[in-house]
């Protein structure tokens, strides 16, 4: 048989589940359906919302008379990337003023958990371990059960093993932190921790600041390397330092020893979806000069061999409004509009339930932050509310917030009181 592409080796796979999901909603005929799938802020009329910040910038930026559509730098816009990092560690990060950080543009937080994966699987080695060494075994990246479900196809896909977890107990609708903790310290040392920095995807639910502070000793106790994902800072609660907490404890505090890697996007807090623009941030427990550079040279190696250099549009509008201080506060107040707008939708879609008299308790929707819910609805559940009512979710029971307005936030209620209470929460 000679060689070539056939369907025997290259077997169809089934749609993306979110994508997917999408797509039906979008083919629906019905004008009362709801779209709670996908993972971008709607305003409360149910459209798209470009933030007036930047449509402020945007009407500019064009006007400056250096404007242009040349390449950037393979390690993205510099001023960029510098600003980033401040939104991310703070005006006053040590680890800023000592030269610890090497930062690389990515193609959003997507973008940036692969070229992150890549780094860390080619040079994240024990001591005992050469740099150029090579081994047939996968590597372990640890992941919390659930997570966003592109974490587990995109590192199995770089060619890691994937492990889980404990994180959520679906009957409490509660952290398991004992679980998690006592986790921590039976994984074999230097082993890889995905950590997901605030807005928990999918549960919506995250550790308390002294669970955090528990997290980060075990997992420095215990030489592992804790890898952030960055998605949804001050969107989950308006303040962009609220939400950097963790990675600021990790990052800033003198009492841990590990280095860190950090994957943060700018799609959900800048709507910038569709431009992606993001970043990648090793950070280094000391000063090293030398080391840096190193990391920062095989970074742009990977940006280099797979998209040449990042995409300039998007990082120049993020750029103007982190580095000025009257647009940063404007993009803040944007921010409070729209996680306002989110916990004002959690509180009337638990009070409806309450007031329909749902079948179980639902102050776990409020008690989550961020954009997404973890209702604890079924597969079955979900089945029947997306053929009978036309409400689109994930299989998983979870749902975006943002896709909740006052016009449908009732009919939603209503709809999930009735598959509840006519189906049992076991199937």
């Amino acid at each position: 048989m000679s060689k070539g592409f056939s369907v025997e080796t290259i077997p169809t796979l089934p749609p993306d589940a979110l994508f997917g999901l999408k797509s039906r909603c979008q083919a629906d005929p019905r004008e009362n359906k709801v779209d709670l799938g996908i993972g971008a802020y709607r305003d409360n009329a149910g459209k798209p919302w470009i933030l007036p910040v930047v449509k402020k910038v945007e009407s500019s930026i064009t006007k400056e008379p250096n404007y242009n559509h040349e390449y950037l730098a393979i390690s993205g816009l510099s001023t960029f990337t510098s600003g980033a990092a401040k939104v991310l560690l703070g005006d006053d990060s040590p680890v800023i003023a000592e030269n610890r950080i090497s930062s690389t543009q990515t193609l959003s937080g997507t973008g940036a958990l692969h070229v992150a994966g890549l780094f860390i699987k080619h040079f994240y080695k024990s001591p005992s371990e050469s740099s150029s060494s090579s081994s047939e075994e996968k590597p372990t990246i640890y992941i919390s059960k659930p997570t966003w479900g592109n974490h587990i196809q995109m590192f199995e896909f770089i060619g890691y093993k994937i492990e889980y977890y404990p994180y959520w107990n679906d009957e409490t609708k509660t952290l398991e932190f004992e679980k998690l903790i006592d986790f921590i310290k039976s994984a074999p040392k230097n082993s890889i921790f995905l950590l997901h920095s605030c807005a928990h995807n999918p549960t919506g639910l995250d550790p308390s600041r002294e669970q955090w502070k528990s997290i980060l000793e075990a997992l420095d106790a215990n030489d592992h390397l804790p890898f952030f994902d960055s998605a949804y800072q001050g969107f989950a609660s308006g303040s962009l330092e609220n939400d950097a907490y963790a990675v600021r404890l990790a990052a800033n505090s003198n009492n841990y020893k590990f280095p860190l890697v950090i994957c943060q996007s700018f799609a959900k807090n800048v709507g910038m979806y569709g431009e992606r623009v993001g970043a990648v941030h090793v950070v280094l427990p000391k000063t090293d000069i030398e080391l840096n550079k190193a990391i920062s040279s095989q970074l742009s190696k990977i940006i280099r061999s797979e998209i040449s250099n990042p995409p300039s549009y998007g990082a120049k509008i993020v750029s103007k409004i982190i580095n000025d201080k009257s647009l940063m506060q404007e993009w803040q107040e944007n921010m409070v509009e729209m996680s306002s707008r989110i916990k004002k939708m959690r509180l009337k879609l638990r009070d409806e339930l309450n007031r329909l008299e749902t079948p179980g308790n639902w102050d776990h929707i409020v008690n989550q932050v961020g954009m997404f819910s973890f209702t604890g609805l079924k597969p079955k559940q979900v089945e029947t509310l997306e053929k009978e009512f036309g409400i689109y979710m994930l299989g998983t029971g979870r749902i975006s917030i943002a896709g909740l307005n006052d016009s449908n936030v009732t009919y939603v209620a209503e709809s999930i009181n009735k598959v509840v209470s006519e189906i049992p929460t076991h199937i």
